[in-house]
């Protein structure tokens, strides 16, 4: 096979906005199982959207951008179901950023010889393709952001705006999750920004100047983010498997405390994961677990162990069109943390 007969089904991404699933969530709410917790999750994150004040921030770690579900995480902006987003520098950059400059995610299989992958310069994550030279591309193309900037450090939040404003003018694909958060002040933070073809770029860049550029300052995002937290009303999490982007963000709790702030735990929390207890991590431990170190209240939070691109379309389509959104004021807090 030749690499364009290996790239030549895109993945496509589900628009939660052209179906209804309400009538699905009503219907597992009496069921057991994944099926119940779903609609348990729902719920809550209807809990979340009606209670006036409370910031909902998404985490997103794993690939499911890549997977199919890129413009349910845009929808999700437009719409003011979410309000700040804690990532892998994989999900926005290597996925979101890189479709916005053009650039395609393919169908694949996971049982092709990784070998002859590498042959061709195709990337496999489980069942989907992406062009290596595409994605280096992408990484040049962080350098050029890079080297336009004020050299000091940044936080990966200001950095990603940047990002946001370059494609404003340059983007091929205008829907993309950079530049709507960026139009819609939704900050979007990337705690291990380096681990992604970001990561590139900067070390690119930085090499170039060895004397004088751009820095991303991970202590100035945890600050930054620990600001949000504080001025915060209230706070629901909606995550997306787990890792540093979930634990990042339930430590603005813990980081409020110690900067002398008295904050409450976040009142709501789901996450949605594959991954085991028993080795005592679940991905950055249960939101039970999570309890005991201050950082989750128990009353309204909702484990989902289910494949995340099975489950997010029907909890984000139900809210959707349950339109309690409508009634929310973003609180844009890019605004406060640029002022």
């Amino acid at each position: 096979m030749s690499k364009k007969e290996f790239l030549k089904d895109t993945i496509k991404h589900i628009d939660i906005k052209s179906f209804d699933s309400t009538p699905i969530i009503d219907a597992m709410r009496d069921m057991s199982f994944t099926s119940r917790d779903t609609a348990s999750a729902a719920d809550i994150y209807s809990r979340m959207l009606k209670d006036e004040g409370c910031t909902v921030f998404l985490t997103l770690a794993g690939s499911t951008s890549a997977g199919g579900c890129m413009q349910v995480y845009v929808d999700m902006v437009k719409n003011k179901m979410v309000d700040a987003i804690v990532a892998t520098g994989a999900s926005i950059v290597d996925m979101d950023f890189f479709e916005a400059l053009g650039f395609k995610h393919y169908k694949g299989s996971p049982y092709m010889d990784d070998k002859v992958l590498r042959d061709h310069y195709i990337d496999r994550i489980y069942d989907t393709y992406i062009d290596e030279e595409e994605l280096q591309h992408c990484d040049m193309t962080v350098k050029e952001i890079a080297d336009g900037l004020e050299r000091r450090p940044y936080s990966s939040r200001e950095f990603i705006r940047e990002m946001g404003k370059y494609l404003v003018q340059h983007s091929r694909k205008k829907d993309s999750l950079v530049q709507v958060c960026y139009e819609n002040n939704v900050p979007i933070f990337c705690p291990a920004f380096t681990d992604s073809s970001a990561g590139f770029g900067l070390v690119k860049h930085q090499w170039d100047n060895p004397g004088n550029h751009v820095s991303i300052d991970s202590v100035k995002d945890f600050l930054e983010l620990t600001k949000i937290k504080m001025e915060a009303k209230s706070s629901g999490l909606f995550m997306v498997g787990g890792g540093v982007p979930k634990n990042f963000v339930q430590d603005t709790v813990i980081c409020a405390e110690i900067l002398g702030k008295d904050v409450s735990m976040h009142q709501y929390a789901i996450q949605i994961t594959v991954a085991d207890v028993r080795d005592g991590a679940c991905s950055s431990s249960t939101l039970k677990e999570a309890s005991s170190w201050g950082k989750v209240d128990t009353v309204y939070e909702q484990m989902v162990y289910a494949e995340a691109t099975s489950v997010i379309p029907l909890i984000v389509s139900y809210l959707y069109h349950q339109g309690d959104w409508k009634r929310r004021i973003n609180p844009e807090w890019t605004k406060m943390l640029d002022a």
